[in-house]
């Protein structure tokens, strides 16, 4: 790998240049992708036990995705001046060791089972998640040329899906082990307490030797803490940074990066309930529920493809062809049937594929040493995986539980991402 150019080479406007000198690393912060992405995954293990042991509704259930993603909005901000403060790879250790943090905090869950402590744990290891997010994004841009920023956050975010794509498989044999296949409702009296008992009692131990596994990396983080050669931040003119919601790039970037979190987490979200309609595929929810894999893997194979395509094409352009073929698989899914209508709406994750670190990438144009500002209020924005699958579920229930009527929802999301792209098909001046 060459030497990136000095940090003064990018701030003078070198379009080859490199904000950040610190050959190699660009491998550490795709470990970073792989680990974020995976815990965020995990979620899909999680839910549906934790609404099983504590008989849940589905308002309750949501409320572990709610509370995961609204960490988003609160620590986006706060985590982008941690960083600005104490630095990147600092600012990696705090953020791992509070995903460590969280992840210990299953244990008093478990232990008490209550629900409370449960979502205040998720809370906290989705805080951890997002200051490392605060880190990796900006990061990553400043890591080489930046010509080729869109194509390398491309391809740091195909480790993001690898990890999405891990996790749950893995998660579901070690946390839930031979639990995934058994449910409350078929035992009973003392059967019944045992197994609540065991459930909690895996998902704890799972959480733990989770982190375990993240201090052994924030340990090796710290070791590396002063590898960065001419880091750099600039302070924020408003506040928290929200005055460069001023620039209409950037604005509309984030409006995109809220829309489209939103639209993959909904769709995300009943994917598998939409399978299983009759009109669809008609099968239980215990047999196609692997297809889920099809749709998540679908972003991971669009990424190293795209990180390969954004060298060649302009990455608005790109992105508005990806938006708009997200939604010709919607409207074709919505209005055939069988396995065509399977397959076109598992297809769109592979449309998803390069939108978040295309979007940001986009957004993120000319802010040099205000990068740190634009990833924490970029990590606000992903707090749009609370609100718009709520928004989807609204209109569903006043459809009448129409999950294909709802779909108009992600369609209009992928629509004003389409605009995007064509604004920004050009470089920013």
């Amino acid at each position: 790998m060459a030497l990136a150019p000095s940090a003064e080479s990018t701030h003078s406007g070198d379009n080859e240049g490199s904000a950040i000198d610190a050959p190699g690393l660009n491998y550490f912060v795709f470990g970073l992708f792989f680990i974020f992405g995976g815990i965020t995954s995990l979620n899909d293990v999680i839910i549906p036990k934790l609404k099983e042991l504590f008989t849940l509704s589905w308002t309750e259930a949501m409320l572990v995705q709610f509370c995961f993603f609204a960490a988003y909005a609160i620590v986006g901000i706060p985590g982008a001046k941690l960083i600005k403060k104490i630095g990147y790879m600092r600012g990696a250790v705090a953020g791992l060791l509070t995903m460590m943090a969280g992840c210990l905090l299953f244990i008093p869950a478990s232990q008490t089972a209550t629900y409370g402590i449960f979502l205040f744990a998720l809370f906290v290891l989705a805080s951890g998640v997002v200051i490392v997010q605060v880190v990796a994004n900006p990061l990553i841009s400043l890591l080489g040329p930046a010509k080729t920023t869109h194509s390398r956050l491309t391809f740091a975010q195909a480790f993001n899906s690898l990890g999405t794509t891990i996790f749950p498989i893995v998660g579901a044999a070690i946390i839930l082990g031979g639990l995934a296949t058994v449910t409350a409702d078929q035992l009973s009296g003392i059967e019944l307490q045992e197994y609540r008992q065991a459930g909690s009692r895996a998902i704890w131990q799972g959480y733990l030797g989770l982190a375990v596994m993240i201090g052994i990396v924030a340990f090796v983080v710290w070791m590396f803490r002063n590898r960065l050669k001419g880091e750099k931040h600039e302070a924020s003119e408003g506040l928290a940074g929200f005055d460069l919601l001023k620039r209409s790039r950037f604005g509309f970037g984030a409006l995109c990066i809220f829309l489209y979190v939103g639209g993959e987490v909904a769709i995300g979200s009943v994917i598998i309930n939409y399978l299983s309609d009759a009109r669809v595929l008609g099968q239980p929810e215990s047999v196609i529920g692997w297809m889920i894999g099809l749709y998540w893997g679908g972003a991971m194979v669009g990424r190293f493809i795209g990180s390969a395509a954004l060298r060649m094409f302009s990455p608005g352009k790109i992105l508005a062809f990806n938006a708009i073929g997200a939604i010709l698989l919607i409207l074709i899914s919505t209005n055939t049937s069988g396995v065509l209508a399977a397959y076109t709406l598992l297809a769109v994750g592979l449309m998803n594929s390069i939108m978040f670190p295309t979007i940001f990438s986009l957004a993120c144009e000319k802010l040099g040493p205000r990068a740190a500002d634009g990833s924490g209020i970029i990590n606000v924005a992903i707090c749009g995986g609370a609100i718009v699958p709520l928004l989807y579920g609204v209109v569903a229930d006043a459809s009448g539980g129409d999950l294909a009527m709802a779909m108009i929802i992600p369609i209009l999301c992928y629509a004003v991402i389409a605009c995007f792209g064509i604004f920004a098909r050009k470089p920013a001046l």
